[in-house]
């Protein structure tokens, strides 16, 4: 799939999504029971559970946005900007349902996955953005796609599997009969990140 504001191609993995984008929105959804997590407590090796994603490959430093909503009806259900690095090592940066509210979440996985909240989403709707500087990830969220609100930063994997990530969207509903997700506003921008905290 192309979208006209990325300069790389997206492909599908996982289950089927039903992706299509027009008029600026990309939609998707997740069937039941489907998510990308692998339990922190769970015998390793362990195949992490799937959901559809949307993915593609920017070359360099990177900043991916959008602004996302989701149909938040079952705890879980979420709207992600997901990074992939292999198949034991990505994250996720979610507008979840947890479990009766809506927060932006995050998730790294290494083998296993952590789990966390950042803050409460007060709308149905919120920005986020995944930045990519060298080696090195971060995470931001924002109520107007203006100023952002610091979440996480991270290093996945060695650094040339880093450099080779796959970025885009992911749908999930681990605990749900389904999610509709939505994208909007979508932007790439080809540099990374200076200062992390100043809102920029």
């Amino acid at each position: 799939m192309l979208l006209p504001e990325l300069p790389f191609p997206l492909r599908e993995f996982g289950p089927d999504g039903g992706w299509s984008y027009a008029d600026g929105v990309l939609s998707g959804r997740a069937g039941a029971g489907q998510d990308r997590f692998v339990p922190p407590g769970a015998p390793s090796p362990t195949p992490a559970s799937d959901a559809p994603r949307l993915l593609g490959a920017p070359e360099g430093d990177f900043q991916l946005i959008a602004r996302v909503r989701a149909e938040l009806r079952a705890p879980g259900d979420a709207g992600v900007l997901y990074l992939h690095v292999g198949e034991h090592e990505w994250a996720k940066l979610c507008l979840e349902l947890s479990p009766d509210r809506a927060y932006v979440c995050t998730v790294v996985t290494r083998g296993h996955s952590d789990d966390a909240n950042a803050f409460e989403v007060p709308g149905e709707a919120v920005w986020l953005r995944i930045a990519r500087t060298g080696k090195v990830f971060a995470f931001h969220a924002s109520a107007d796609g203006s100023h952002w609100t610091f979440v996480r930063v991270f290093t996945l994997g060695e650094e040339t599997a880093a450099r080779n990530a796959l970025t885009g969207f992911l749908a999930q509903s681990p605990k749900g009969e389904g999610c509709g997700v939505r994208f909007d506003g979508v932007e790439f921008r080809g540099r990374g990140l200076g200062a992390l905290r100043d809102g920029s």
